[in-house]
């Protein structure tokens, strides 16, 4: 059965914002670039990782001065032109891109100091979870809240029928529940990910409170999460491969793929999927036949 659900939250988190400084987010980007990388020459000693600041500044086309101040917070809005360029300079993928115009460019909250809304979600997309028999689905929003699943993604992910509304939350699941790494046997991945899809939500809504209220539970909560969230990694969902275990047929490899919906609540579908012909297919297959209902009847458990 799909479920749809509020994003009220409760946790033992913290309370304000979430903003992240662009100059942070440079230094971060900035020691992961190395020289061979930019094309620049290596000379002498080096006392920091990656590209110094006067490199950056070259790379970009603006001066040192003006670069100092874009790390400190003392220059006015950068360009669009300077923003292309740093991400050309720190090579940035689209979502680490993406990430940087966010913080460059914050937008006003409109939702802090107000009172949460419920988020919707469309009677026909939950139709069309529902409709999909075969391979795990699952509706998530930006902060990885899992608003409606399938039966084999219950089977498969976690029983979130069985979970209170607030903890059916994929980062809440990955990093405070004990189970986390056996079902997820590429866990390492999977929380570095997760941890990146809440920086990207973070750039682009640092005041929202139900988003402050999680980061602070998992920072309160999870060595591991603490020292990704500092990283500055930031993800975007959209394909790849994923490993699950499940303790009746062990590890499935599946591929997933996600799919926007349009809207302006960053929503996605996932669906998981297994190679034809493959071990994880008929692993599938058998797992789906413990969620089938029988003429007249309530779904089989799995249990």
């Amino acid at each position: 059965m799909v479920e749809s659900r509020s994003t009220s939250r409760s946790g033992t988190g913290q309370s304000g914002s979430l903003e992240s400084s662009l100059g942070g987010y440079l230094r971060a980007r900035r020691a992961l670039v190395s020289p061979e990388e930019a094309g620049l020459p290596v000379t002498g000693l080096r006392r920091v990782p990656g590209l110094r600041r006067e490199e950056v500044a070259g790379l970009v086309g603006v001066s040192i001065d003006y670069y100092v101040r874009l790390e400190q917070g003392r220059a006015d809005r950068p360009s669009a032109e300077v923003l292309e360029a740093l991400a050309r300079a720190l090579r940035l993928g689209s979502a680490e891109r993406a990430h940087l115009f966010d913080l460059a460019r914050p937008r006003r909250s409109r939702q802090a100091g107000r009172a949460e809304r419920p988020e919707g979600l469309r009677p026909g997309l939950v139709r069309v979870v529902d409709a999909i028999l075969t391979t795990p689905a699952v509706v998530l929003n930006q902060y990885t809240d899992v608003l409606a699943w399938n039966p084999l993604a219950a089977v498969l992910i976690a029983d979130f029928a069985a979970l209170a509304p607030q903890r059916r939350n994929m980062a809440r699941l990955i990093f405070l529940d004990l189970a986390a790494r056996q079902v997820h046997p590429d866990w390492e991945r999977a929380a570095r990910d997760t941890v990146g899809i809440l920086r990207m939500a973070a750039g682009r809504h640092p005041h929202q409170p139900a988003l402050v209220r999680l980061v602070g539970e998992l920072s309160l909560g999870s060595e591991a999460f603490r020292r990704l969230w500092a990283s500055h990694h930031v993800h975007e969902k959209t394909h790849g491969p994923k490993v699950f275990h499940h303790p009746l047929v062990g590890e499935l490899a599946l591929r997933y793929e996600s799919f926007a919906v349009p809207g302006e609540a960053h929503q996605v579908l996932v669906v998981y999927t297994a190679p034809a012909g493959s071990a994880a297919e008929e692993a599938l297959g058998f797992l789906g036949s413990l969620t089938a209902v029988p003429p007249g009847g309530t779904p089989v458990s799995a249990s």
